[in-house]
């Protein structure tokens, strides 16, 4: 792991407070979540529910998930068997890699990619497969699909695919799910699905993997509650999917954190029962913040890519000079009193996204209008 180092979202938000930059680079919201689940969670702390839950997750929720996933997306799934209850999304991408590789295996994954893919992937001894995702004509992402026929083989384990994506605010279309769904099946290989941000569509639509036809048995999905209700810090996800394959999660998870936020699992269980109105209502809100900060970003003279979906937009910073994301954002915060993150450190191919940075829009308005006002002396 000597290679890892710190995060860069631990170096950018200790720069913030060092400097009292607005804070865009890391994703976490400065609002709480629905005032419904904030109490359910101070209920179940008064009333005792303060000790183990059980490995795979209070019943409750996993009942929740279920109902959850079949509301929206139409999967099916046994909540007794095909669900397991995580220490956010981040401890369930690593159980699932390390308990689905072995030592040689490889793993395809889209670059940029959300660190930790890599940070699993290489405690598994597995070797990544990147295909790396392009900005085309129209500032949209795509792959190229010879690379990705390409990157399988016969060592191939699993397949990683984050939709709607991070760093990009990337949603793959019906046609590349169609595409990575048939190179599963062809080469009989995983799919691990990390769908956090699936109610944060803005254009497009989400198609769960699972969904599609041949991948129910051999997808494992993962999601959580800190992107979709404003919890980060309470780090509750979980993954779902055949029962061999959940199993299998479960029994390296129980090695890792055990089980986690007894407490708040309950309050996660309202949450994802709340009516329709809380779900299209903050996705609203957090397109109305992407285009604010959109507006900002392009009056400050940056050139701004298409964000589909996500927290995130990314910016092109070569029409203000830099060609270096790490320099650009480390001198930001000096320059402006705005952090962001370079997107270069996301890729295994670095000079790819060598000259784009990534902002976070999932702030308060007024947050959002203080660095729009910052960064317009870029320009």
């Amino acid at each position: 792991m000597r290679p890892f180092g710190t995060t860069i979202f631990s170096e950018m938000s200790a720069l913030a407070i060092r400097t009292g930059a607005v804070n865009l680079g890391q994703g976490f919201p400065d609002t709480d979540g629905p005032p419904e689940m904030l109490a359910a969670a101070a209920e179940a702390l008064a009333a005792g529910a303060n000790q183990y839950p059980p490995l795979p997750g209070i019943p409750a929720l996993r009942q929740a998930i279920v109902a959850h996933d079949q509301r929206f997306w139409g999967l099916t799934t046994d909540p007794d068997t095909e669900v397991v209850v995580t220490a956010g999304a981040t401890e369930a991408i690593a159980a699932t890699i390390l308990a689905l590789c072995e030592p040689g295996d490889e793993v395809v994954c889209f670059e940029p990619y959300y660190d930790s893919y890599a940070a699993a992937i290489t405690l598994a001894g597995a070797v990544r497969r990147p295909v790396t995702l392009r900005p085309g004509p129209d500032g949209r992402y795509r792959f190229d699909e010879e690379a990705l026929r390409a990157a399988f083989g016969p060592r191939t384990r699993l397949v990683l695919l984050n939709s709607p994506h991070n760093p990009t605010g990337k949603v793959f279309t019906p046609a590349e799910l169609a595409l990575i769904a048939e190179l599963c099946r062809e080469h009989r290989t995983y799919a691990v699905t990390d769908e956090v941000y699936e109610h944060l569509i803005f254009e497009g639509e989400h198609v769960p993997l699972a969904s599609l036809p041949g991948m129910r048995e051999r997808t494992l999905r993962i999601s959580s509650a800190g992107k979709t209700f404003s919890c980060t810090g309470w780090k509750i996800g979980w993954a779902t999917g055949p029962a061999e394959l959940v199993s299998a999660v479960q029994r390296v998870k129980q090695f890792l954190t055990f089980v986690n936020a007894g407490p708040l699992q309950p309050a996660v269980a309202v949450a994802l029962g709340l009516p329709d109105a809380y779900f299209t209502g903050f996705t609203a809100r957090l397109k109305a913040n992407r285009d604010r900060l959109v507006e900002g970003l392009t009056a400050a003279g940056l050139g701004v890519l298409p964000s589909e979906g996500t927290y995130f937009v990314t910016a092109d910073i070569r029409p203000l000079g830099g060609t270096d994301g790490v320099a650009f954002c480390r001198e930001l915060p000096d320059r402006c009193g705005v952090v962001a993150v370079p997107t270069q450190v996301f890729y295994d191919h670095q000079d790819a996204g060598r000259h784009l940075i990534r902002f976070a829009f999932c702030k308060r308005p007024e947050v959002i209008d203080e660095a729009v006002g910052r960064l317009k002396t870029l320009a």
